[in-house]
């Protein structure tokens, strides 16, 4: 939103640098036995891959560099990422074991990171940030577009489905999954491969995180029937292979979530499914479609929960954005469609049709109280969670994909 610049960099050979603190012995390496003390063994002082030492010793020999070296801080509410402000400029470091993405309000301060870096480890200056852990990163007039193109087009030539017919849809209406629906397959192993992959293409097109969350519930004994539908999604995909989420320039700092629960529709065991999506300005930025824990009693108490849920991810992301001095236009907006979760959320009057629910699960009343968050009505067919809790016809499907920021990357 503020149009910097997104760098990237990789160390090489990231866990040689790790220094151990534990004591680790190893035989001697092949080739380089000593004749005269075959028996004995090595004694470790750095890290080597394949210790399970490895990489928390990389990433503590990273975090010394940065906050003891070089004056960083480590985030509380993120772990991998530094922060550091010189005055009014602020530059940010994000890491992924040894993958790193530089951004900051200076490109001089940008680039004396990355000299630093280079001066402590062996690395690799990949330059403008443009594919990261198989996530294609494309700049655009409005913004950035994250996609993973090359990475469903490999599962499909995998699967042996490069050449499928597409469907609209990822998951048809009105059919439910369930553990006993059909056969059981022999080959098991392939569904559980399909399934793993999908879960990586959730992070760039949340608009398949239920059709996915739905699969992974029957990978201990997949059937025919849940491989068909591991199939349909690999066809909707195939059809929608450049489409990807936008992330726009403009918008204000303001933190709107989406709330929603499908109640008792898991056949099985009738636990609900709740969703939410969380956009900070026009982007959406956090999302989940995860089946509940227990089983509600009500579809307000399914959707409460769920409001519970989005909640505290939106207070997570509260204070990771005031930790980085990133202050919200007003308190973030909780959008549910049921009135009376509404209700609950703001009148403790309710509280004796809710003694069964969890204590924890009220502490939306407390935001509520505090002002910290609003909790305000909108109608079924604007829910943009609700593609997140159920399959969806085919308009309402491309209707709730749209407002996700899904789109082709043309359309950007």
């Amino acid at each position: 939103m503020n149009k910097w610049e997104l760098r990237q960099v990789d160390v090489n050979n990231a866990f040689f640098n790790g220094i151990l603190v534990e004591d680790v012995y190893m035989g001697h390496p092949e080739g380089f036995i000593d004749p005269s003390r075959p028996l004995h063994v090595c004694k470790l002082k750095k890290a080597l891959y394949g210790l399970k030492q490895a990489p928390r010793a990389w990433f503590e020999r990273l975090k010394d560099a940065m906050v003891v070296k070089w004056g960083f801080q480590n985030s509380r509410s993120d772990n991998s990422l530094f922060y550091k402000w010189i005055g009014d400029q602020v530059i940010f470091v994000l890491v992924y074991v040894d993958d790193i993405i530089i951004t900051g309000s200076s490109d001089q301060m940008v680039q004396q990171v990355i000299t630093n870096m280079q001066n402590a480890f062996a690395l690799k200056d990949l330059g403008k940030l443009s594919y990261f852990l198989g996530i294609e990163v494309t700049k655009t007039a409005s913004g950035i577009y994250l996609s993973q193109s090359k990475y469903i087009a490999d599962i499909l030539a995998k699967h042996n489905m490069a050449d499928c017919s597409p469907v609209p849809t990822p998951m048809a209406t009105g059919h439910y999954l369930t553990k006993g629906s059909g056969s059981v397959i022999s080959n098991s192993s392939q569904y559980r491969s399909a399934v793993g992959a999908l879960q990586y293409v959730t992070l760039t097109r949340p608009e398949i995180a239920f059709s996915v969350n739905k699969l992974s519930q029957f990978l201990a004994s997949p059937t025919a029937e849940h491989w068909e539908s591991c199939k349909r999604l690999l066809r909707y995909l195939k059809g929608t292979i450049h489409f990807g989420l936008h992330f726009y320039h403009y918008g204000t700092m303001q933190i709107n979530c989406f709330s929603d629960s499908d109640w008792a529709c898991d056949k099985d065991d009738r636990k609900s499914v709740a969703g939410y999506a969380v956009y900070l300005g026009s982007n959406l930025v956090s999302w989940s479609s995860k089946k509940q824990a227990v089983v509600s009693r009500s579809s307000t108490e399914a959707e409460y929960r769920a409001l519970a849920q989005a909640t505290a991810e939106v207070t997570w992301i509260q204070s990771l954005l005031k930790e980085l001095h990133i202050h919200l236009v007003t308190a973030p907006i909780m959008w549910c469609d049921n009135q009376s979760a509404i209700a609950l959320a703001h009148n403790p009057v309710y509280h004796a049709k809710t003694k069964h629910v969890e204590l924890d699960i009220h502490f939306i009343r407390d935001k509520v109280t505090a002002k910290q968050i609003t909790v305000q009505f909108i109608p079924s067919e604007d829910q943009n969670a609700d593609v997140l809790t159920k399959a969806l016809t085919f308009n309402q499907f491309h209707y709730l994909r749209s407002k996700l920021n899904v789109h082709p990357v043309s359309s950007a």
